[in-house]
């Protein structure tokens, strides 16, 4: 799949960090730990103590939570074999997952992983985030949709604009300490939106975080995707599709020349 203008657009912006308005950050290593290579991630989020990740691609997709230290995954449930498991994001005691084109939402209990409904949108699902007022979804356009969280009734969309160019292929979602950071499809960059009006507050770059060469597979969608932020211990998680580790990581602001 190509990259739209908009995306290419982006990365020559980070390339040149002086000529760009929008601050951009590097990374450091934290922390490392194992990853299921087989998982290809679509969503991920941290919640007492645990990951809980969705998985994609037809007859593979699944909910899933994992031990962060082993990656053994403890608790798990498969999807149905026709959908293609997309982003996930926990809402009070549960937890809503997308799939890519069926056009269907699924809400698991947090706990038992039992399926207590379905709920329908219209286009694609990608990525998911919440907050405690409203849930965020993206669609692989430049829009983000607002959903209400007990509804998931869509009440708003938010186009996310990069020093007014508005970036599309939005992944995966997480909210962080107010702002909507979202993974660019495709790239090893991650936004910094706000969630209000859309603009683009900062770029993470994280180009050699695991170049392709080491990611154990050829598969070319084996691309960064997944985005966790621990609000406790103020710790943020990032992998990728077919990954074999998972990445804590502290963002450092990048020198400008």
């Amino acid at each position: 799949m190509l990259k739209p203008f908009a995306t290419f657009a982006l990365v020559a912006a980070i390339a040149v960090p002086a000529q760009a308005a929008v601050p951009v950050y590097g990374f450091v290593v934290k922390n490392t730990y194992p990853h299921d290579p087989k998982a290809f991630t679509q969503g991920l989020f941290f919640r007492d103590g645990h990951l809980y990740e969705t998985t994609g691609r037809n007859g593979s997709s699944s909910l899933r939570k994992v031990d962060l230290k082993s990656g053994k995954v403890l608790q798990k449930a498969d999807m149905p074999v026709e959908v293609f498991g997309e982003g996930s994001t926990p809402v009070g005691n549960n937890i809503i997952a997308l799939t890519w084109t069926s056009q269907v939402g699924y809400v698991f209990d947090m706990k038992t992983f039992k399926l207590k409904q379905t709920f329908k949108y219209a286009g694609e699902g990608w990525g998911l985030a919440s907050d405690a007022k409203r849930v965020y979804m993206s669609d692989g356009s430049s829009f983000i949709r607002v959903l209400e969280p007990k509804t998931l009734k869509e009440l708003r969309r938010i186009q996310v604009t990069h020093q007014g160019t508005p970036i599309a292929q939005l992944n995966e979602l997480e909210m962080v300490e107010g702002e909507l950071f979202s993974n660019v499809w495709g790239t090893d960059l991650i936004l910094r939106i706000d969630p209000d009006n859309g603009k683009v507050k900062g770029v993470i770059n994280l180009e050699g975080l695991l170049p392709p060469a080491q990611r154990g597979t050829l598969d070319p969608d084996a691309v960064l995707n997944g985005i966790a932020w621990d609000s406790k211990g103020k710790r943020l998680f990032v992998t990728g599709k077919l990954w074999p580790r998972l990445y804590e990581i502290g963002l450092v602001p990048q020198k400008r020349q």
